[in-house]
């Protein structure tokens, strides 16, 4: 249910336009036949883009151990992934719809076969009286999708070998769905820096997010819901508007021109929204930047995000199996806002907040306080490729001390990518000052030792 989206979205996040392809052609400077020369050329395919590959190999390596400690101990899915795998596991057999109800509410009308003991339909059945977010019946925080992408890799592993005493042998099947989401949030993210503040921003995003022990372990699903799914879509979502608004000054005509970017731009709505309800913020964030960017052409704007509205319900609908009841139930159930303004008052919030950013990056600690100052103090950073990411970083942390449970913690995971892409763009900016090689060389023995210590971390778990 998910790879399309993956691979349709990285390839437009993280391939260059092209205006790269047509100055490689003219240099010659291409690989392979003719038919694929438009591509491959060395503006698409060269040194920037093997380190870039490089560190994102050693950020899958990382979430990869992790796994592979977890799956060592040989526990088994734990209450909440088992959840999932079921869930999943049922609709993709056509035994009703994931957590809309959940399953002992439907089983007995969606199969009346009493299924074999260590089965998928079976490994959670003391976490039904552990967990009171299933009381109600439906899922209230997310769509089929998070349980769609976990049971979607066990249909490639024989039936009879799903077992709770042989999950360390399918117990990481589960799991590749949102490793792919993490590698592909890197992905963009180096690509999204790059364009907006050079090689060198690019290259200290992607350094911060590849040894960043919360989106590896996000990634890996460690100890932890699956909020990467949503940090992806966010991050996409918003960078899709603003890539769509900029086209809209082409002289051309623009609606059906864009109609890639429209279907993207939907894609990345319904992962963002059907992975996390409350994350619809998103979609008046997009609409915000599409007429700020554009605003000479603000019907054009209005038109394709409605269209990709239209893209993002459908494939949200899409997630329920075109089952308009039990996709009005579902909705009537879910909770799109569930915030409450008493997390501003409790001044215990912030500090916890504020600890949660240091040890999803404890790099950080010295970055954001000196990307943060310079920002104030000096106007050349401030310009709209710092300002975004700084504002949709800290609507995102807001949004995460309003809403206290679950759906904050995703929230505030969203927050990470932005504010790295904050911090590298400003930093950037000082590497480009007289400065350069006192700046450079700071900026290089921060990350030196911010991996290193990564490293030394995550061999210890």
């Amino acid at each position: 249910m998910l790879d399309v989206p993956l691979v349709f979205s990285v390839l437009n996040w993280c391939l260059p336009r092209a205006e790269g392809s047509c100055k490689g052609l003219q240099h010659g400077k291409t690989l392979g036949s003719p038919f694929m020369s438009g591509y491959f050329t060395r503006q698409r395919f060269g040194r920037p883009q093997f380190l870039a590959g490089l560190l994102l190999s050693m950020f899958l390596t990382q979430t990869i151990w992790l796994l592979h400690v977890e799956l060592r101990a040989g526990s088994g899915p734990d209450n909440l992934e088992a959840v999932r795998i079921r869930e999943g596991w049922r609709q993709w057999h056509g035994r009703g719809v994931a957590g809309a109800p959940f399953s002992d509410a439907i089983g007995s009308r969606a199969n009346a076969d009493t299924p074999n003991e260590g089965h998928p339909d079976t490994l959670t059945q003391e976490s039904r009286q552990n967990d009171a977010k299933f009381d109600a019946r439906f899922d209230a925080e997310h769509s089929p999708l998070l349980y769609l992408a976990s049971a979607a890799p066990l249909l490639a592993w024989p039936e009879h070998l799903l077992s709770t005493e042989s999950a360390r042998y399918w117990q990481w099947l589960p799991r590749l769905s949102f490793l792919a989401c993490g590698v592909f949030l890197g992905a963009s993210l180096w690509y999204v820096a790059r364009r907006l503040c050079g090689n060198n921003g690019g290259f200290v995003a992607l350094t911060l997010y590849c040894f960043s022990p919360a989106m590896i372990q996000a990634s890996a699903v460690w100890h932890t819901e699956p909020e990467i799914v949503a940090a992806w879509g966010a991050f996409g979502t918003i960078f899709t508007a603003i890539a769509v608004a900029h086209t809209l000054y082409a002289p051309r005509e623009v609606v059906l021109w864009n109609w890639r970017r429209i279907v993207l731009l939907g894609i990345s709505l319904a992962i963002t929204v059907g992975s996390q309800f409350s994350t619809i913020v998103v979609v008046p964030m997009a609409l915000a930047f599409l007429l700020y960017v554009a605003p000479v052409r603000r019907q054009a704007a209005l038109v394709i995000w409605a269209a990709g509205c239209v893209v993002g319900f459908v494939l949200l609908f899409a997630a329920y199996f075109f089952e308009p009841r039990v996709f009005v139930q579902a909705m009537h159930h879910a909770s799109f806002w569930g915030a409450t303004w008493r997390g501003f008052t409790v001044p215990g919030v912030y500090k916890e907040v504020a600890l949660q950013i240091g040890r999803a990056c404890p790099a950080l600690a010295l970055a954001l306080p000196l990307a943060s100052v310079s920002y104030a103090v000096w106007p050349r950073s401030r310009y709209f490729g710092n300002t975004a990411p700084l504002l949709v970083g800290l609507l995102f942390l807001g949004l995460g001390i309003a809403h206290p449970h679950l759906a904050g913690a995703g929230f505030i995971l969203s927050a990470i990518p932005f504010i790295f892409l904050f911090v590298s763009g400003v930093l950037a900016d000082l590497m480009e000052t007289r400065h350069r090689p006192l700046v450079t060389a700071g900026v290089f023995g921060m990350l030196a030792a911010y991996a290193m210590w990564s490293l030394l971390a995550l061999a210890r778990v």
